[in-house]
């Protein structure tokens, strides 16, 4: 059985030795959903949809109103993530190519957190769905540092919750419930089990765990459509509401698991979403994207706002809130400095645990920046208070002033020349060029 952590402030923690430190390294959970918004939970003011085990994590830890995803789709989303790096900078810039329209692998000489964690002597595993490399390519989990695999390798296939087959590492593994049409075994309840038998496994050392669900993303598809049956709701509602709280009762499983195995205190879990919400049918009746503009796809808030919360009994103050901003790439940094692991060059994320521990003054960053291939090309970058969206290369920067206008709805460039003119420049910088990605789209042969 674990043992309980002593309750250090982050002071205390740094000036420990090195060996001391290494004792205290916990275990890492990340929990992600697929297309879920920032308003889909009931701590972020949801009125219809159940989710007492996400607010059950807020209320034990802390909740972000300003977290932001890696892009706003999922496979750059994800691969921001693992390597750290912004949407300008990382390998996997959208979901396919915008040259070739082919799915696009991580590199070997990318460095991904699960990397960097099992070099320093953490287990590493992912339960759900990858988007970073196809079968035999360099960018399967296994060959990203990742110690157990089981789930979806791409985003079409994921799509199916009742799937005759997943990914076991590097070997498909038959679904025997879900042969010929049947629907036996529901692919969200199998990566919660998945989760539980990886935290069993690892119990006695460091772990990280990835896990990542495909709920709620379409298709629509769930056991039951319970408990909202006899709702006056379309079918999708229906549906869409329901994945979200399935999700929601595995995620308890895991917290639960967490408190049997005594790991809870020496766990941090956070939960997230992909990007903003997807579905057309969250977004009127639930208000999936909270008060912002825009949606997946999109480089508007409500397409890049994430519902984000961290807990971690004994370190992180609970039933807290933070509106200071961060990103998927600040995992990698904020993962190897609990982990004591060597920071890798070449990212772009900060640690955040300052953030975590109550000192969010001590992180320090220039801007945050990310694109969309979605018809056409689009950037979004946020320095402090504001916003500057741009769509194409030559367009015009749309400015909006976040502590004012979180909705995006008032263009205030004309009147703040020198704030468009710094974030222009900055967003001229802010990418390396990627041949699968060119700005301006794929050229006619």
């Amino acid at each position: 059985m674990g043992q309980a952590m002593p309750s250090l402030s982050r002071r205390q923690f740094l000036s420990l030795p090195a060996f001391a430190q290494a004792a205290c390294r916990p275990n890492i959970i990340w929990i992600m959903a697929d297309d879920m918004g920032w308003g889909d939970a009931g701590c972020y003011g949801q009125q219809h949809i159940q989710t007492r085990n996400i607010d059950r994590l807020a209320a034990q830890g802390l909740r972000f109103t300003s977290a932001y995803a890696g892009a706003p789709v999922c496979a750059p989303s994800r691969s921001c993530l693992v390597t750290g790096q912004h949407a300008g900078h990382t390998r996997v810039r959208w979901n396919s190519s915008v040259k070739t329209g082919q799915r696009v692998p991580l590199l070997s000489e990318d460095l991904t957190v699960a990397e960097v964690l099992h070099n320093a002597g953490y287990a590493t595993g992912i339960a759900g769905k990858w988007g970073l490399g196809e079968p035999g390519t360099t960018g399967i989990p296994n060959r990203q540092g990742f110690d157990d695999w089981y789930g979806f390798l791409n985003q079409d296939h994921a799509v199916d919750y009742y799937t005759d087959h997943l990914w076991r590492n590097e070997k498909r593994e038959t679904i025997p419930g879900n042969q010929n049409g049947a629907k036996g075994e529901y692919t969200t309840d199998l990566f919660t089990r998945e989760a539980l038998r990886f935290i069993r496994t690892h119990r006695a050392t460091p772990f990280f765990l990835y896990l990542t669900y495909t709920a709620p993303h379409a298709d629509l598809q769930v056991p039951s459509q319970s408990p909202y049956a006899g709702k006056p709701w379309s079918e999708a509602d229906k549906n869409y509401a329901a994945m979200i709280t399935h999700m929601d009762r595995g995620i308890g499983q895991v917290l639960e698991l967490l408190n049997r195995l005594r790991l809870a205190s020496q766990t941090l879990v956070l939960f997230t979403s992909d990007n903003g919400a997807g579905h057309k049918s969250g977004l009127p009746l639930f208000q999936s994207t909270g008060p912002f503009r825009g949606a997946k796809g999109e480089v508007y808030e409500g397409g890049l706002r994430v519902p984000m919360i961290a807990r971690w009994p004994g370190r992180i103050a609970p039933g807290t809130v933070s509106d200071h901003p961060w990103a998927f790439w600040d995992l990698l940094p904020t993962a190897a400095e609990l982990a004591g692991a060597t920071l890798p060059k070449n990212i772009d994320g900060v640690s955040i645990v300052p953030i975590l521990l109550g000192q969010p003054e001590a992180v320090r960053r220039e801007y945050f920046y990310w694109e969309s291939h979605q018809k056409g090309f689009h950037q979004a970058i946020r320095a402090g208070q504001w916003k500057g969206v741009r769509h194409g290369l030559q367009g015009a920067l749309e400015l909006y002033d976040l502590a004012t206008d979180i909705a995006e709805s008032n263009n205030v460039a004309a009147a703040n020349p020198d704030v468009v003119a710094r974030l222009t420049a900055q967003l001229n910088s802010a990418r390396t060029e990627n041949a699968e990605y060119p700005p301006e789209g794929r050229k006619p042969k």
